[in-house]
Parts: C-alpha cells; sequence; structure tokens
C-alpha cells in the first residue's frame, strides 16, 4: 500500500474508527508502543544514561553470574544509536552517544592490549559515521573538542589506523 493509499483510506474513516485502529497497532506492535511511550514521555537523559550503561558494560562488564569477559560489540550502540534516530531523539544526545561508545572502546583500549584489527576497523566506521551525523545535522562546532581528542587519542595509543582517523578530519581543516 502506497502512502497516498493509506492517505486516502484514513481520511475515509471517523474518529472512532482512527482511535480503535491506533489502539490495535499500539497493542499488536511492541515498537509503535516503544514510540508512543517515548513521544508522550520522552526520557531522554535516562534513555540516554541506560544506554551508556550497557554500551559500557561491553568492554567492563559487571560480575553477574559467570560472565566477566569483555565482549567489545559494537553492535550493541549500533542498536542504540540505530533506536534513538527511530524514535527522533535530540542530535546533540545521539551524537553525544556516538562520541560516548568510541570513548570507552579507547578507554578500554588504554587498559588492555587488543589484537583483532576488526575492532580498530569498527571503531573508524564509528568515528566517520559520528563525523557525518555531526555534519549533517550542523553541530559539529559543538562536539569539535571531542571529536579532535578521539583522533589524538587514536595517534597516542598508536593505533594502526590512526592515520585513517586523521583524513576524516583533513577536509574539515582541523
Amino acid at each position: 500500500m502506497s502512502k497516498r493509499d493509506l492517505k486516502k483510506y484514513l481520511s475515509e474513516l471517523n474518529k472512532e474508527q482512527l482511535e480503535e485502529q491506533l489502539l490495535e497497532l499500539y497493542d499488536k506492535f511492541p515498537p509503535v508502543k516503544v514510540y508512543y511511550n517515548f513521544v508522550f514521555n520522552p526520557k531522554e537523559d535516562s534513555l540516554l544514561q541506560e544506554s551508556k550503561l550497557k554500551i559500557s558494560n561491553e568492554y567492563f562488564p559487571v560480575k553477574v553470574g559467570r560472565r566477566t569477559k569483555p565482549k567489545m560489540r559494537r553492535s550493541v550502540a549500533q542498536k542504540y544509536i540505530k533506536h534513538f534516530l527511530l524514535l527522533g531523539v535530540d542530535p546533540f544526545i545521539i551524537a553525544d552517544l556516538m562520541l560516548y561508545n568510541i570513548e570507552i572502546a579507547q578507554t578500554f583500549s588504554t587498559e588492555n592490549h587488543i589484537k583483532q584489527e576488526l575492532f580498530f576497523k569498527s571503531m573508524l566506521n564509528s568515528y566517520q559515521q559520528l563525523v557525518q551525523y555531526v555534519i549533517a545535522n550542523g553541530i559539529i562546532t559543538d562536539f569539535k573538542g571531542r571529536i579532535k581528542a578521539i583522533h589524538q587519542e587514536t595517534v597516542a595509543q598508536k593505533w594502526k589506523n590512526h592515520a585513517l582517523f586523521g583524513a576524516v578530519l583533513e577536509p574539515f581543516d582541523y
């Protein structure tokens, strides 16, 4: 069904029928429920803190049960970032979460020797996405210091791909 067909169908419904359909969607589909819960009660700060806790737990797991080894999965952060984008969370909060993801990984890298090339490649991908996002949303100047600090930390830690981090910033005259 196209958007135009949907509009036509919805315009033919009366108010009670529309309410009934929305309530049915709310009950049947968890993403709809999550969306409306966020729209009417957007606790962005608590969502951000919860997300940061989950991301940090990927690198510095709390001893619950038997798992104490860090998993270092970038996908966990990406899941939260995508969720925030779908909900329409403020771009400053999304950028903060993107930065936090890389910063916590660098903190982990400072304390632990990482052998997996994929870790460095995925951090570069996150960095590129971060820079593209803040530029697209016109908020690069607000995060300039943290973005630059991430690049400087890759140099300080002697990441093999630190030059690629620098290349991301070259066009912007940092």
